[in-house]
């Protein structure tokens, strides 16, 4: 046999890319419990995830994270209830940012990338954001403050809305343009955005739904669509509600999906939530999700689980590890799952990389000619504890209410979002293939064909 068939033969096996995940972590939620999936946050479940504000050690959890595990990513969610002080349309409420601002601090203070999550589900209190219930005005206005907020730290991602669904999502595609816009020209210029697309953002109706294809059209102010990137949600159980203990699905169908449309169409999404129980069969599923995601990392660029901060132990898909700051340790889905897969069986950065990725976290920004400051800097407002509930339960109205409106078919999809998608699938599409070819150049691909080009020859 000749060399260039028996290459040929060889690379048509190996996957599109194997390269480590760039951005990996942990979500840390409490101020969103008592979140319900048609937008209403009560206050009377948050357990905020600071000890300093009388709840669990988040903090704690993310050091532990990223000293053991090189995880450089956390999913900050917070009700926008919280930040105006249930006033829609206000400027935010100063005591309640500069709470969340201490949560944000110690993710900063880190190294790690920060994702702020607005966790209300495309809503507010019952009403849909563009679409008979908020004006796009107020939630472009909500985001513009944050973005000036931050704009100075390139480590902040913005994460436009937990879990849209149940909605327009030609109209959703274009209240998030709006959205992006409004941040970019609030001088946050170059930190990532998510878009997350309808049925919950989930992964497996991601392309079906028409969020892939019109979320794709989003572009910045300056027509490119640089750090616009597609935001993944996917739960193993049932209907993807993330209620059940018992896993049935491992979702590797769903996320090839998804994937192929974003090597075809040369764009990238971060997963940003997803869990299991520690159930056998969610053992044995999460880790091959996972085993997948990790080997596609050139179209999967990020990975967060859920979740830990205020979750107890007893949370059906609790993280938090067990112990103390300093001596925490981390449960069998933990280890097995998100660290072997992301980390140790991981190709190992290259020295070049390391280099970049030190020098980046060690950086510290100034004020700008505008006034606007390092957001790593500590705020002088007086913090106002939050009033808790005895224990570290989730919204287990979110959930199950979730679960009733997905029902076991999770397929459900909005008609005029059908009717587009059948008239231009193909809008976005490039033809050139580039995006699937091999990275030849990643350490994964250097070592395999140190080992196998001696048979090659030979043949």
């Amino acid at each position: 046999m000749r060399v260039a068939p028996a290459l040929a033969a060889f690379l048509a096996l190996l996957p599109p890319a194997w390269g480590r995940i760039k951005y990996l972590g942990v979500a840390i939620p409490g101020l969103d419990f008592g979140c319900e999936i048609y937008g209403s946050c009560p206050p009377g479940e948050r357990i905020f995830p600071l000890t300093e504000m009388g709840g669990s050690d988040g903090e704690g959890q993310m050091q532990h994270w990223v000293g053991n595990a090189d995880m450089n990513t956390f999913r900050l969610p917070v009700p926008w209830q919280y930040l105006v002080n249930d006033q829609l349309g206000a400027k935010m409420d100063e005591t309640n940012f500069n709470n969340y601002n201490k949560l944000m601090k110690a993710c900063l203070d880190t190294g790690s990338y920060c994702m702020i999550d607005i966790h209300n589900f495309a809503r507010w209190n019952g009403g849909i954001v563009g679409q008979g219930g908020p004006d796009d005005e107020d939630f472009v206005d909500i985001w513009a403050q944050l973005a000036k907020k931050y704009a100075n730290n390139d480590k902040v991602m913005f994460g436009i809305m937990n879990e849209p669904h149940d909605l327009d999502i030609v109209r959703w595609a274009q209240t998030c343009q709006k959205v992006v816009t409004g941040i970019r020209k609030a001088g946050a210029e170059s930190q990532i955005i998510l878009l997350p697309g309808t049925n919950f953002a989930s992964a497996e109706t991601f392309v079906s739904s028409g969020s892939a294809r019109l979320l794709a059209k989003i572009s910045n102010p300056d027509g490119s669509k640089d750090g616009l990137i597609l935001d993944l949600h996917k739960y193993l159980d049932i209907n993807n509600s993330g209620t059940h203990v018992e896993c049935t699905t491992d979702n590797v169908a769903g996320f090839k999906t998804i994937g192929d449309w974003l090597r075809k169409n040369k764009r990238q999404a971060i997963i940003s939530e997803t869990g299991a129980s520690l159930d056998p069969t969610c053992i044995e599923k999460f880790c091959t999700q996972n085993e997948y995601i990790a080997k596609n990392t050139d179209v999967f660029i990020g990975f967060v689980g859920w979740g830990a901060g205020s979750f107890g132990f007893r949370y059906v898909m609790s993280l938090t590890p067990s112990g103390e700051s300093g001596n925490f340790k981390d449960n069998e889905l933990m280890t097995e799952c998100i660290i072997k897969p992301f980390v140790e069986e991981a190709p190992k950065p290259t020295h070049t990389e390391e280099q970049t990725s030190t020098e980046t976290a060690s950086e510290t920004k100034t004020s700008d000619s505008n006034g606007r400051t390092d957001s790593n800097e500590s705020t002088d407002s007086t913090v106002s504890t939050e009033s808790t509930g005895p224990s570290a339960t989730t919204s287990t109205t979110k959930k199950i209410l979730k679960e009733t409106s997905s029902g076991l078919n999770e397929g459900s999809l909005e008609t005029s979002a059908a009717n587009e998608e059948s008239d231009d699938e193909d809008d976005n599409v490039d033809d050139d293939d580039s995006a699937a070819r091999p990275n030849f150049e990643s350490p994964a691909m250097g070592a395999t064909f140190a080992i196998i080009m001696p048979f090659l020859i030979g043949m």
